[in-house]
């Protein structure tokens, strides 16, 4: 069995606990206009032109986004850092895009972690369905998940899909009592509303436990991406989040009682 990866991250210390090897698949079934990965969105390989300059020249060289991984060669990147799990309670986390686009070959590289006593994590958006989530998370010890408006139809202007399947299988996994971390895009002027986080907040406090929350403040690191690939980007007149407005919502959870950091 084969998958398309379009990178593979080695020592990774925000994607999980400890150090991580983070496997990055292609595809995802949603564009949200701060994505800082927007070469991920499509599922096959794509390519395109760039310039280099050799000598006193430049020169349009192409590019590819994406590369056929078997199972074995991915298990081969995977467990040259297992010294590194194994000091620092780590592992390997699966990315994307949307790891879930992958289902097959994603739960074939969770069932071989688990066979090798590797701790696993999945970066998910979690919009799949609830028999793939829950499936998965039979060989999943952490998900990191992504909640990034609680108002739907604000989920579905900025992300491009409805946020009520992503609800759905939160209850689902929080009902299965596994280990989940929220992973909040702070986004000014798109979902820094303070209503809209207190609504995310008494949605959460309504699971099984409180979960712990990492605010994720917007970048514009990828933005130049947009035109290298041939994307809208639609994020020109956000402003990065300031330490003040970080630090206030941050509060805002922490009053709540939730275990909150900034970043990975």
């Amino acid at each position: 069995m084969k998958g398309i990866i379009f990178d593979i991250k080695h020592y990774a210390i925000h994607d999980g606990p400890g150090i991580r090897t983070t496997v990055f698949l292609k595809g995802c079934p949603l564009g949200c206009w701060w994505c800082h990965n927007p070469e991920s969105w499509a599922k096959e390989i794509i390519t395109y032109q760039k310039q280099e300059k050799i000598g006193d020249k430049f020169v349009e060289i192409e590019e590819s986004v994406g590369e056929y991984y078997s199972v074995d060669r991915v298990m081969k990147e995977i467990e040259k850092d297992r010294v590194f799990y194994e000091e620092s309670g780590g592992g390997v986390t699966f990315s994307g895009g949307e790891p879930f686009h992958q289902f097959d070959f994603l739960m074939e590289l969770l069932r071989t972690c688990k066979e090798k006593d590797i701790h696993t994590c999945v970066d998910t958006t979690a919009y799949v369905d609830k028999d793939k989530i829950q499936k998965a998370a039979a060989y999943t010890d952490l998900f990191l998940y992504d909640l990034k408006h609680i108002d739907d139809e604000q989920h579905k202007r900025y992300t491009g899909v409805s946020n009520k399947l992503i609800l759905e299988n939160l209850i689902l996994l929080d009902h299965l009592k596994k280990e989940i971390q929220i992973r909040y895009p702070l986004i000014p002027g798109m979902n820094d509303d303070e209503t809209d986080i207190l609504k995310m907040m008494a949605f959460l406090q309504k699971l099984r436990k409180l979960h712990p929350v990492s605010i994720l403040p917007y970048h514009k690191i990828g933005k130049h991406k947009y035109s290298q690939f041939g994307i809208e980007y639609k994020m020109n007149d956000i402003e990065e989040p300031s330490k003040e407005q970080i630090e206030k919502v941050k509060k805002l959870f922490e009053t709540a009682g939730f275990e909150t950091t900034v970043g990975g």
